[in-house]
This record gives structure tokens, C-alpha cells and sequence, in this order.
């Protein structure tokens, strides 16, 4: 083997990156143990707010200490492999900036009948449409007008943006950035909101083609503070920064306070009686060594010091400093600056009454919105800004007065910001520079959203017209976003929850067992079934395969990606799918020892034949899970990436790991140190004989009765739809008690009124999942309150049990909602659209591969044919599970499902095709049917080790998987079974049909 060197180094990096990363994971788990272990009741009950509090006091301190390098619980948590909702419980939301809202704004709120009727039949068009409603809008408004947009929108708020000569498509131009921007100018803010939630390590990206916004919050508890924090209208301010000579004095007298308070603290043991001499001595020392350099008093002491008794509640407060901290009566020099690991102690004592009583009241303390990295200390540092309230304690000037602004260029091409004010900002803006600028030291103001400063620019001079720019060392994107913020001051649009998912904390962690259980289960049989089968074979393939899901987890750590229970799914499927490579090298080296080769030799022979085969089975399967990826959402693209980093490694351990182990037991000659079979394996699946093509017509016809009854029971039974797919809302409620789900409907049918209404235990006979379409158009959260009230109701009604909230004990009295979802009708339109063109764009993906590697139109369609028969087929086994009275439902897993079959069969076909093209590249001149029967025979053993092992792991995925995972195994088992099925009797039967040449 060439390279043998660099796959053992590459396999010694990988390993010790994966160590280094997942390190993080067992520091994290620990420290979160000791806060649950903190936080539990002598009743065993684990109070929340205490957790969270214990992992707040530590979120800036250092936790870890790596090689010398110390890492706050923050890097930690940042680093570490987290766990998705659905394993920890949390709260899953989707945004949408309504843009009839920015429409409307932009047009002045006009009354014109026109425009509102535009507005109106857009709204109706977009039940029915995936368009941007932009688009809907517009189209809408030709229909009923045909007045120029421009007299609608040429307002005296737009005249730098819009005139009335402008055309239609130069207004719609400024109505779609409008619509872009608000969506930018939201994400800024959510995600400068999210940073407060600090131990939950939020997630928020953008979904760009959809203009809607997606946030994980794992661990939230409070579902309600989390909708208004998300929907909370942006507070924009502009404060007057205060100057040194206005809260010198203050500073001053705060910190002798603290100071004194250390003293004392310091002067009395644990046990109440009086300190030694020595650690007086000590005391005084220390107060010495954190004092500042040219202060002459005893009592001027820094900050750290003075800090160290602070706040007797805490009493780890004195040990988070990080010593490092400005003196906090130094403010003549700029805005105060810390250590971010210091910032959670500095705010706990800024919020104690007697500290703000020292403070003048027309003054009051902000941080700034993101740290900076100080040069000399290479520490994350915060800026602290005192700024002067007006009158009342309020800003003198807001968000509202903003009409405009951008990121442009000063005259030396810098990133700048303009920004433009209406009437009333103009006058009070034109007051607050002039008085600023005439402040010495020079004045500045501070620019504040949702009270974090984002900039606080010196003033030059009065600024009369309302014009201004914003300069400093800003970057490009810096200037964009905070040009964004300026306009969220006067956000068109408030943002409304479309899609919402909560999992409770129990859900999650019976969800995490049951995907622990069902891999660790996985694992065992494949691992026992290897070794009784290709004996130190089977041991060199599950060093692999150990080695395999170790570099996933690790990967995934390096990747800062959430491990899911679908991509624990995606870990299951990769522990027998994995298997595979190694199946065909191991078959191969066995195929050639049968042919009187010598060991050596065949185990040369067997891993380069087979190469080209695993290359081509990677390759198509990858495509779908990379497919999946770039037009999935939520579960799936978790599904997807654990998906794309089992292929890379399973091909890397299965191909060369193995390779590099087997020679090695074999480089003394000694051919006794590995064997590829036992007695129970020697002569099984061996020398196959069938006729496959003889019988391709018959197997046409079962194939086409199954599916042609099955999909008949689709038609008119239709299908267990989702709320993924339909819209809607789902609880899954939990009783202490076993409780019949079918008689609980037509008690919430009545309680839900209109809309259909499903209900069906959930995993367990005391837990069910109730589903309902009621108010399904209605997202607002007055109607998400509306539908669980009436679900409680009803519940109440049916059982006399009372409902409690989740983390409460159930008992026998009592019932609770420990998860629900919502997802609106629109976002669940774009939801189908999007699973479709998943299946569209995999499929086309393979037939351009399959026709590049086999150079032949019949292979590719051969490959596609039983594609579709294998999805047709799983949806026919879906139709006929129903009428047998088992429900399985369809959402966005079972897609991730149907793809991966996809790729699984591709798989298996692509084997079977690589075996056909080596034969037929013989040229032997004998009848091409006895050709591709000899290639289908001698890759029956293969076939049937492959879809064993798989199948036999996705059963106990089945078994322990749970409910979440229901619908998606028996998808799997029912495709790993058909798409074996079509590789033999379906893909190369259609390849000979199709080509006459080759029937002779």
C-alpha cells in the first residue's frame, strides 16, 4: 500500500483533534452536574432558575485549563458537541418579517382602494403560492389598477428614494430592499438578544430564500419570555454620554464603599473571630499590590480589589475576577473597560440599591453590544458607558425620527453611516450635537438598542439639517449593520412566529436514551455478527468502525453542529452502512483466495477491485445527503450533515485504516495472523445460480400490483400528513395513567370546534400526541393561547384531571404539556415544495453521475426506474400499514427517510452495475443476459451481507428508537428491503430491456 505513512499520521491528527474537541463535551457535562447536583431539592426536584443561576456565575470564569491555556465555561460551551432540542428540550422557532406591514409603511399606510384590494388579493394568492408576496403583490395590483405604483409610495418619507416618474419596476426595486433590509435589520437584533440568554447557546441564522428567521434556544423554560423577547418591538435611543466631571465623584465614592467592605469582610475568619495578625498583614499586602499607580490613599484601591467582597450573596464572586480590570475611577480617559470574564460580577453590583444610590440619578450605566480584543493582553475586553438620561429618566431622542440610512463612504473612502431624521429629530438632533460638541473634553452620544450601546462617535458640531455621518474605524459589515440598527429604530414590521417547536426537558431526555439505546444496540450486534463471520476480518472492521463514529462525534465537535436524534438516526444508519465497504473488500479478497490466489495477493487484489465500487456508492449517497442539506430544514439538514461526515469517514477507516492494519498482520509472511472466514462462514452465500433476467417480467408484475393497491389506498385513504405538511398545532401531553386516545378525540373535537382533530398515544399508553388544525391560518400568539386552552379544556373535560405546567410532577390527578409545535400554513406549503425538489434534484444528481461513470443513457435510466419504484413502493407500504390500522406519520424526518433510501439503493445498484461493466470489459463473446446474471450472482453474497447488517441495525432503531423515530425506521426497513430488491430485479433487467443489443 502506497502512503501507508500518511494515513497513520493523518489518522493520529484526526484522533487527537477529535480527543482536543470532545475534551470540551466531558468538561461541559461535569460542570453541568454539579449545577444540577446544586440546584436539587430535598424533594429530588431540580429548581431551574437555581441551574441556570449556578451556570450563569460561572459563564465567564475559567473552567478549563488545556495545555496552560485557561477556557472560560463560555469557550467551553462554545466548543463543546451540543445536544439538540429534541435531546435536551428547548424551544425551535421560525421568524417572518411580514412584509404587508413594510408595504404598508412604505406607502405612508395609504388608503387607496386600489392598493388595499392589491393587498388583499396577494394575501389570498399566497395561501396557494411559494412566490414572495412582492411579487404576488405587485401582480395583484396591475390586476386592479392601472395606476403607477409611484403615486402610491412617492411620499415625502421616500422623496430620497422614490419620485413620481419613477417606473413600476424602480419602485418594486426599493419595496424588495426595503422588505431585505428589515429582514437584516431583525436578525441584528434578535441575535443581539439571543447573546443575553448566555448558557443557552442560542443558534439564529437567516433563511435567505425564504426571508424568515430560525432560532434554537436548547434548554429555554419559559416559552413565554421567549416569544416576547423575539417579538418585542426594537428600542432605539440616542443618550448623551456623561462626562467625567458628572459622576467622577460617584466612582469615587462607590469604590471606597466596596473597598471598606472588603476590609471588613477580610477582617473576620469563617467561624466570626477576629483575623490573625498574619493575614491582616496579607490582607494589607494584596490591597497594596491591586492599588492604583500614583494614588497615595490606603482607601484608593482598584477596582479588582475593592470588588472582592462585593456582594456577600455569591460568595465565588471574589474568585472570578480576573485581576485585570481598569481601576473604575479612571473615566477621564474614555469609556471604562473590563475583562468580559469580569462582566457578570461588575453588573451584579452596578444593580445594588445602595451602589445605583450613589450614582446621580439622571445617570446610568450601559455595556457596549460586542467585546473587542485587546492587543497587549490578547483578552476579550467590554467598554462600560455612564450615559445622562433626560427628562424623566428617558433618552432625549429615539428611533421613530430616523427616515433613512445607509452605509456609504467618507471622503478618505472609509466605511461610514449617513442616516437622515424627519422634522422633529432635525430640531432636537441640531440641540444635542451643538450642546455636545461644546463640551470639554469633546461630547459624545451614545447610539442604544434594547439598551447595549453600539456606537458612541465623538460630535464635531451642530448637526442642522438632520443629515448626518457616523465615522470611525469601522469595517464594511460593521458600518452595514449598524446602518441596519439606525433603521430598526423605526422597524415597518414587528416579526411574527410562523413555525414553533418546544420539548420539554423529560421529552428530551427520553428522547436521548432511547437514540443512546438504540446505537449502543446497533453497535453490538454488528460488532458480534463481523467477528463470527469474517473472524479477524470482522475485528479489523470494527476497529474501523469505531474508529468511525469516534471521528464523527469529533467532527461534529470541530464543527460546532448540534447532534440531534436524527442524526443519532444518521449515526445508526452509518454503523451498517459503513459495513459495507468493508463487506465488498473482504467478499473481493475471499472471491480470489476461492480462485487459488495467495493471500498477500488476493488481499491486494480484493481492495483494489473494490475501490472503484465504494467510490461510486459514497459518491451517490453523499449527493443526497449533500442535496438534503442545501434544501432541508430543521431535523433534516441535522440528519444531513451527520449523514455526509459518516460517508467521508466511513470511506477513510473502511478503505485505508483497514488496509493499513491488515498488512501489518501480514508483513512478516506469516499468513495464519488473519483470516477472512470461520468454519460457520466458509462456504456460505457461495456459488449462486439464478436466472434474475429469465424471471425480470414477473418481478415486474408483483412490483406493479403492490404499488398500483397501495398507492389505490393512498388516493382514497390519503396519508398521515404532519403538522410539517398540513399547518397546525401538536401537543404531546403526558398522564400519569394509561389513557385511551381514541375516546379522549371526540372530547377535544368538541372542545377544538372546528378543524380536524387527531389523536394517538405517543411511544407509551400514557402519553399521546394531540393534533389539530384549528385556527391553522390564525399565527398569532393570542391564537396559540386560544388553541391550548381549548386542548386543556377538553383534556380536563374528558379525564377530571388537572393540568400542571411542565417540570411539575405528574400524578394520578394531574396531566401536563410536555412538548408542542406549530407551524403555519404557509411555511408548511414551503415545507412540501422544498421536500419535493429534495426528491427532484437527487434524483436528476444520480442520473448525471450513474451516466458519467457507466457512459451508457440505459444504466442511468435503469438506475432512476428503480429509484422510483422504491419510493412509490414505500409510499404504497405506507397506504397499506394504514389500512392494517398503523398510522406512521409523514413529516420532514420521514423525507430525510425516503432520500436516504434513495441513496441506499443507488448504492446497491451501483455495485451490481460496476460488477455488469468488469464482465462485460472481458469481452468474452458470450450472451450479454448470462453476463449480467453471472454479475448479479456474484455479488448475491455481498448483497445479502450488506442489506443483513443494515437492516438488522435499523430494526433495533425501529424497536428503541422511539415514537419521534417511528415512521422513519420502518421507511428504512421497507426501503432497504425494496431497493435490494430493485438493484437485482428491477435497475438491470430495465438496462437489458432498454438496450436490444444486449439481449442476443
Amino acid at each position: 500500500m502506497r502512503n501507508k505513512g500518511a494515513v497513520i499520521v493523518l489518522t493520529i491528527v484526526v484522533t487527537l483533534l477529535c480527543i482536543y474537541y470532545l475534551s470540551f463535551t466531558f468538561v461541559s457535562r461535569n460542570i453541568q452536574q454539579d449545577a444540577v447536583q446544586f440546584a436539587t431539592e430535598e424533594s429530588g426536584v431540580v429548581d431551574l432558575g437555581k441551574k441556570q443561576a449556578y451556570l450563569d456565575s460561572v459563564y465567564n470564569i475559567p473552567v478549563y485549563n488545556l495545555f496552560g491555556i485557561e477556557y472560560t465555561y463560555k469557550e467551553v460551551k462554545d466548543t463543546e458537541l451540543s445536544l439538540g432540542l429534541d435531546l435536551q428540550g428547548g424551544m425551535h422557532v421560525t421568524l417572518e418579517v411580514s412584509p404587508i406591514d413594510i408595504i404598508k409603511g412604505l406607502s405612508g399606510n395609504s388608503k387607496d382602494p386600489a392598493f388595499l384590494s392589491a393587498i388583499e388579493k396577494a394575501q389570498q394568492k399566497q395561501k396557494e403560492s411559494t412566490e414572495q408576496f412582492a411579487d404576488l403583490f405587485i401582480e395583484s395590483y396591475h390586476e386592479t389598477t392601472e395606476k403607477p405604483l409611484a403615486n402610491i409610495f412617492a411620499t415625502a418619507a421616500n422623496r430620497s428614494r422614490i419620485s413620481r416618474s419613477d417606473s413600476d419596476d424602480a419602485v418594486m426595486k426599493v419595496i424588495k430592499d426595503e422588505i431585505d433590509d428589515a429582514i437584516d435589520r431583525s436578525f441584528i437584533i434578535l441575535r443581539t438578544r439571543l447573546d443575553e440568554f448566555g448558557t443557552s447557546q442560542p443558534n439564529i441564522q437567516k433563511l435567505e430564500d425564504q426571508g424568515r428567521i430560525q432560532i434554537e434556544i436548547p434548554g429555554a423554560d419559559n416559552p413565554e419570555r421567549v416569544r416576547k423577547l423575539l417579538q418585542g418591538v426594537a428600542k432605539l435611543e440616542f443618550w448623551e454620554v456623561a462626562q467625567p466631571t458628572d459622576i467622577n465623584n460617584a466612582l469615587f465614592a462607590i469604590n471606597d464603599m466596596l473597598v471598606n467592605e472588603q476590609k471588613a469582610k477580610a477582617s473576620l475568619k469563617e467561624d466570626g473571630t477576629a483575623a490573625t495578625e498574619e493575614v491582616a498583614e496579607q490582607e494589607e499586602d494584596l490591597s497594596s499590590a491591586l492599588s492604583t499607580e500614583g494614588d497615595s490613599t490606603d482607601e484608593a484601591s482598584s477596582l479588582d480589589s475593592a470588588l472582592s467582597g462585593a456582594n456577600d450573596s455569591t460568595a465565588t464572586e471574589a474568585d472570578s475576577l480576573s485581576n485585570r480590570m481598569s481601576p473604575l475611577f479612571e473615566l477621564a480617559t474614555g469609556p471604562l473597560t473590563y475583562d468580559v470574564r469580569d462582566t457578570t460580577v461588575i453588573g451584579s453590583i452596578l444593580r445594588r440599591a445602595d451602589v445605583q444610590g450613589l450614582l446621580p440619578r439622571s445617570v446610568k450605566p450601559l455595556w457596549a453590544v460586542k467585546p473587542f480584543v485587546d492587543e497587549q493582553t490578547d483578552q476579550e475586553m467590554l467598554q462600560l458607558y455612564f450615559v445622562q438620561a433626560g427628562r424623566g429618566g428617558a433618552a432625549r431622542l429615539t428611533g421613530e425620527v430616523i427616515t433613512d440610512a445607509r452605509q456609504e463612504l467618507d471622503q478618505y473612502s472609509r466605511p461610514a453611516i449617513s442616516m437622515q431624521m424627519n422634522a422633529l429629530g432635525t430640531r432636537v438632533w441640531a440641540k444635542m450635537t451643538a450642546e455636545a460638541s461644546s463640551k470639554t473634553p469633546q461630547g459624545r452620544i451614545a447610539i442604544v438598542l434594547d439598551n447595549l450601546v453600539y456606537s458612541a462617535p465623538f460630535v464635531n458640531g451642530e448637526i442642522p439639517n438632520g443629515n448626518s455621518q457616523i465615522t470611525g474605524s469601522f469595517t464594511m459589515d460593521e458600518a452595514k449593520d449598524l446602518a441596519n440598527i439606525l433603521k430598526a429604530g423605526s422597524l415597518p414590521a414587528p416579526t411574527r412566529i410562523v413555525e414553533e417547536a418546544i420539548v420539554g426537558p423529560t421529552l428530551g431526555e427520553v428522547a436521548r436514551n432511547q437514540g443512546i439505546l438504540s446505537m449502543l444496540a446497533g453497535l453490538a450486534v454488528v460488532v458480534i455478527f463481523m467477528i463470527g463471520y469474517y473472524a479477524k476480518g470482522g475485528l479489523v472492521a470494527n476497529i474501523a468502525l469505531v474508529f468511525n463514529i469516534f471521528f464523527i462525534l469529533g467532527i461534529l465537535a470541530q464543527l460546532q453542529s448540534a447532534l440531534t436524534l436524527p442524526g443519532i438516526a444518521g449515526i445508526v444508519l452509518t454503523i451498517g452502512m459503513s459495513i459495507d465497504a468493508n463487506v465488498l473488500i473482504f467478499e473481493r479478497i475471499r472471491e480470489e483466495m476461492r480462485n487459488g490466489v495467495k493471500l498477500k495477493a488476493a488481499i491486494s487484489a480484493g481492495y483494489s477491485k473494490a475501490f472503484s465500487s465504494i467510490v461510486d456508492a459514497n459518491v451517490t449517497t453523499a449527493l443526497t445527503a449533500i442535496i438534503l442539506y442545501a434544501l432541508g430544514q430543521g431535523p433534516i439538514k441535522g440528519f444531513a450533515i451527520t449523514l455526509m461526515i459518516g460517508i467521508a469517514c466511513s470511506f477513510f477507516t473502511a478503505v485505508f485504516i483497514t488496509r493499513v492494519i491488515v498488512e501489518w498482520w501480514t508483513k512478516k509472511g506469516d499468513e495464519s495472523n488473519i483470516s477472512f472466514q470461520t468454519p460457520f462462514s466458509k462456504n456460505l452465500l457461495s456459488n449462486f445460480n439464478i436466472d434474475f433476467m429469465g424471471k425480470r417480467r414477473m418481478a415486474y408484475m408483483i412490483s406493479s400490483v403492490i404499488i398500483v393497491i397501495g398507492m389505490a389506498l393512498v388516493f382514497i385513504n390519503g396519508l398521515n400528513l404532519g403538522v410539517d405538511f398540513e399547518g397546525g398545532r401538536s401537543y404531546i401531553v403526558e398522564f400519569k395513567d394509561p389513557i385511551v386516545a381514541t375516546d379522549m378525540k371526540v372530547s377535544l373535537s368538541n372542545s377544538l370546534g372546528e378543524g380536524g382533530t387527531e389523536v394517538k398515544n405517543f411511544g407509551s399508553n400514557n402519553i399521546v400526541k394531540v393534533t389539530t388544525s384549528y385556527l391553522v391560518n390564525d399565527e398569532s400568539d393570542e391564537a396559540d393561547a386560544q388553541v391550548q386552552q381549548a386542548v386543556i379544556s377538553g383534556i380536563e373535560s374528558f379525564t377530571g384531571k388537572s393540568y400542571v405546567a411542565e417540570g411539575s410532577r405528574v400524578d394520578s390527578e394531574h396531566f401536563t404539556i410536555s412538548g408542542s409545535s406549530k407551524v403555519g400554513a404557509t411555511i408548511a406549503d414551503d415545507i412540501k415544495d422544498s421536500s419535493f425538489e429534495a426528491g427532484i434534484f437527487a434524483i436528476i444528481a444520480i442520473f448525471i453521475y450513474i451516466l458519467i461513470r457507466f457512459r451508457k443513457w440505459q444504466f442511468s435510466t435503469g438506475a432512476i426506474i428503480a429509484l422510483v419504484h422504491d419510493s412509490l413502493f414505500v409510499f404504497s407500504a405506507f397506504g397499506i400499514a394504514g389500512v392494517l390500522g398503523v398510522k406512521f406519520e409523514i413529516d420532514q424526518v420521514f423525507v430525510a427517510a425516503l432520500l436516504t433510501i434513495i441513496g441506499y439503493s443507488i448504492n446497491d445498484t451501483v455495485v451490481v452495475f460496476d460488477r455488469i461493466r468488469e464482465y462485460l470489459n472481458l469481452g468474452t463473446g458470450r450472451e450479454r443476459l448470462k453476463v449480467f446474471n453471472s454479475a448479479i450472482n456474484s455479488t448475491m453474497n455481498r448483497t445479502i451481507m450488506t442489506s443483513f447488517t443494515t437492516l438488522i441495525v435499523v430494526l433495533i432503531l425501529f424497536i428503541f428508537g422511539g415514537e419521534v423515530l417511528r415512521g422513519f425506521s420502518f421507511a428504512l426497513l421497507v426501503g432497504i428491503v425494496v431497493g435490494t430488491y430493485s438493484s437485482i430485479f428491477i435497475a438491470s433487467p430495465v438496462v437489458v430491456d432498454l438496450d436490444k443489443k444486449m439481449i442476443e
